[in-house]
C-alpha cells in the first residue's frame, strides 16, 4: 500500500474518469486512488469497476446511492483513508481542472512540514484558465469575503485541491462538519487553521473543465455565503481551540 490516497468524488464523470485515473497512475510518485461515486447514471461507477481489473491494488471504489453532496463524499473518503492508515490524504476533482502533476507539489509540501497544503489559484495573482470573467471575479471576491469574515490568512479559501496529513483529520471531529456543498471546503480549512495546524498555499493553474458539466448551483453558492457567517459565530461560542 502507498502512503498517499487521492480521493476523487464523482457524479456523471464518464468522459473524464478513465483519463484522470490513468494520468495519476502515470506520475513518478505512486498514489492510490479512491473514487467515491454517487450512483452516477452515466456509468462512471461501472467504468471504475472495469479499470479495477487493470489496477487491482491501487484503485478503489466506494459506491453510494444518490447524489449526497460533495462534503459527505469527502468525509466518506476521509474515514476510508483513516481506517486504511494512509499518511497523506488528497482531495481532487475528476475533470482535470486540477492538474494531477500538482499532486507531487502538494505531497512535497506536506512531507516537508506542512499539515494542510492547498492548491491555490490566488496565491500569486489570479491563475485561472477558461473561466468567463464574471466567474473569475465571483470566485476571487468570494475568497476575499471568506477571509475577511473568518480572519483566515489564506488567499484561496474555497479551493478544493488539497493534501491533509493524517493527523489533521484525526483531530478534527468529522461528525461535526456541518456543510455538504462547497462550504464544506471553507469549513475544513477554517477548522484546520483554528486548531493551529500549519497551512501552506501551493500555487497552481486552475483550468476549467472541457468535458462534462459543472456541478455548481445557486444553492451551493448560498450555502457558502451564509455558512461563513455561521462558522464565525460558532467559533466564538467554542470555548477552546487547541494550539498544536
Amino acid at each position: 500500500m502507498n502512503d498517499s490516497l487521492v480521493i476523487i468524488p464523482t457524479y456523471n464523470e464518464i468522459e473524464n474518469i478513465e483519463s484522470i485515473i490513468r494520468k495519476v497512475f502515470s506520475l513518478p510518485k505512486s498514489f492510490d486512488i479512491l473514487i467515491v461515486d454517487d450512483g452516477s447514471p452515466d456509468g462512471t461507477g461501472q467504468k471504475v469497476e472495469d479499470l479495477q481489473k487493470e489496477f487491482s491494488t491501487n484503485l478503489f471504489l466506494e459506491k453510494r446511492t444518490g447524489k449526497l453532496g460533495l462534503g459527505t463524499a469527502y468525509i466518506h473518503g476521509f474515514r476510508y483513508a483513516l481506517n486504511k492508515k494512509y499518511d497523506y490524504i488528497f482531495e481532487m476533482d475528476a475533470d482535470f481542472s486540477h492538474n494531477p502533476d500538482d499532486l507531487i507539489h502538494l505531497y512535497d509540501s506536506c512531507k516537508n512540514g506542512t499539515e494542510l497544503a492547498i492548491g491555490s489559484r490566488y496565491a500569486t495573482g489570479v491563475n485561472v484558465v477558461n473561466w468567463p470573467m464574471h466567474r473569475v471575479l465571483m470566485s476571487y471576491f468570494a475568497s476575499k469575503y471568506v477571509g475577511f469574515v473568518t480572519g483566515m490568512p489564506i488567499s484561496d479559501t474555497t479551493a478544493g485541491f488539497k493534501c491533509y496529513k493524517r493527523r489533521v483529520l484525526e483531530i478534527i471531529n468529522l461528525d461535526n462538519i456541518k456543510f455538504v456543498g462547497y462550504a464544506f471546503q471553507i469549513e475544513m480549512k477554517f477548522k484546520t487553521w483554528k486548531y493551529g495546524f500549519r497551512v501552506t498555499e501551493v500555487p497552481i493553474i486552475f483550468t476549467d473543465r472541457t468535458k462534462g458539466k459543472s456541478k455548481m448551483s445557486a444553492n451551493i453558492f448560498r450555502e457558502a455565503f451564509f455558512g461563513v457567517i455561521q462558522l464565525k459565530l460558532s467559533s466564538w461560542r467554542k470555548k477552546k481551540w487547541y494550539n498544536l
